[in-house]
């Protein structure tokens, strides 16, 4: 009967410290924004700016259904930038077609991104979002193709592509 406790501390210790060594990287270059005037949006006029699904996820960290999101067949060459504030996120080059059902990229902008632990389903996940509104973008797994092996699984509803 301990075993399978044994092995499920092992995983989750392991996954926490590859999550640690990502969000504490990412999060020192996220501070360049802590004084952004988007983050003094009061959120009345967030529910003013965004409609009501893509303010749930922004601002309320919803998730959108799988497979809904016209972005999963956007392959322009461009960049997916955040709905809320319009920062750049993700170059089109680095999506990818991860079979999930969301947008998909092995690879973020540097200093685009913040980072949280998420524990809402019980076990810890890392929770991205714009470093300058700090609108839920989505989770970042370590699921994902070379050259990094990251998955940063994002809602579509949460961001808008913008053609090179």
């Amino acid at each position: 009967m301990s075993t399978p406790n044994i092995d499920r501390r092992r995983l989750l210790g392991a996954t926490a410290f590859a999550l640690t060594a990502l969000t504490s990287a990412e999060a020192l270059a996220a501070d360049a924004y802590a004084s952004s005037p988007w983050r003094r949006i009061a959120d009345a006029d967030w529910r003013k700016r965004l409609d009501g699904d893509s303010y749930q996820v922004l601002r309320r960290e919803a998730t959108e259904r799988p497979g809904t999101s016209p972005l999963l067949k956007e392959h322009r060459k461009g960049v997916f930038a955040c709905l809320g504030c319009g920062l750049p996120l993700f170059k089109s080059d680095w999506k990818y077609e991860s079979g999930t059902g969301w947008p998909s990229f092995y690879r973020a902008i540097p200093g685009a991104l913040g980072t949280k632990t998420d524990f809402k389903i019980g076990v810890p996940r890392t929770e991205y979002h714009c470093a300058q509104c700090l609108g839920h973008q989505g989770h970042v797994f370590n699921d994902g193709p070379r050259p990094t092996g990251l998955r940063y699984c994002n809602n579509g509803l949460a961001l808008k592509f913008v053609a090179a």
